[in-house]
């Protein structure tokens, strides 16, 4: 262990706990903040400990971590009167495990580095068993100094760990996963409805078809929960239905044509609609099933 010990984790949700919990067991430092206090209780009954305010969280770490919902909540935790770029020492290493916009992102990396800190963009992919099992993809963006200074806490939450740019680079690499992951979730949604209305065996389905080229990690982690109609959140369909806006927006400003991904963002919108957001984004079969009038009791 490096003298990087300390850590501040703000947001301690589906993700950002097994993270905290993980640095934890890594070895660090670690104090965390929470809008609701049952998340921090639980990271110090795993050995961290609890602050009441993110002033107090930052006041003295050497790194911070961040991991919350959208574009304006990681503004408020950074920029606010009382916020992460106010509060913090100059030299700390501010980590922002959130996905967002790549324009914010980049921003606030300026208004950091005006601040004395060090701000990556560290989105990452893997859902809740990669944060549990610490096996999460993570694609940085910001200076490659600063990407060798987070290594050991990179270490201790993923597993495939790349510095792919500049700041805002991180954020972009994982629009284009999200765009990804929902095309291939409603692809995979699609040939189970199709299969079953045939009366194949989906099990024995999904196992050969994993073992060919249309074999991927999301038909290897979502597949039976989806054949179950098991749809308890490891990613909710309300926060890839953000990120969906976020992909479409970005390629649409950057001329860019995304006619599929921009299918698949409408029919993620319209789970969201039909009150589906706070289920898994595996999800998506409900609605293919709705189209295909074989809804299930």
């Amino acid at each position: 262990m490096s003298d990087t010990k300390k850590i501040a984790f703000i947001g301690l949700g589906i993700m950002g706990a097994p993270m905290a919990a993980n640095l934890v067991e890594a070895g660090f430092d670690v104090v965390g903040y929470n809008r609701s206090q049952p998340a921090v209780d639980a990271l110090v009954e795993a050995g961290g400990r609890g602050a009441s305010s993110i002033a107090e969280a930052v006041a003295d770490v050497d790194v911070v971590a961040v991991m919350v919902p959208d574009s304006p909540d990681v503004e408020d935790v950074l920029t606010g009167e009382e916020g992460v770029f106010a509060s913090a020492k100059a030299g700390t290493l501010v980590i922002d495990f959130s996905s967002i916009r790549p324009d914010v992102s980049a921003r606030l990396g300026k208004v950091g580095a005006d601040a004395g800190l060090k701000v990556l963009d560290a989105p990452v992919s893997g859902g809740e068993a990669g944060a549990k099992e610490a096996v999460l993809s993570i694609m940085v963006g910001g200076a490659p100094e600063d990407f060798a200074a987070g290594q050991e806490v990179f270490d201790a939450v993923g597993k495939t760990i790349v510095h792919v740019g500049p700041a805002g680079s991180g954020q972009t690499v994982k629009a284009a996963n999200q765009l990804i992951v929902a095309g291939n979730i409603q692809l995979v949604a699609e040939a189970l409805v199709f299969l079953e209305a045939y009366g194949v065996d989906t099990e024995a389905a999904l196992e050969v078809l994993g073992g060919g080229l249309a074999g991927s990690t999301v038909m290897a982690r979502k597949g039976e929960g989806m054949r179950a109609r098991q749809f308890d959140p490891g990613f909710r369909l309300e926060l890839h239905h953000k990120d969906m806006g976020i992909v479409t927006s970005a390629a649409r400003e950057a001329g860019v044509v995304v006619p599929v991904g921009a299918l698949v963002a409408q029919l993620v919108a319209s789970s969201v609609a039909s009150g589906d957001g706070k289920l898994d984004h595996s999800g998506l079969l409900k609605l293919v099933e709705q189209l295909s009038g074989r809804t299930q009791a």
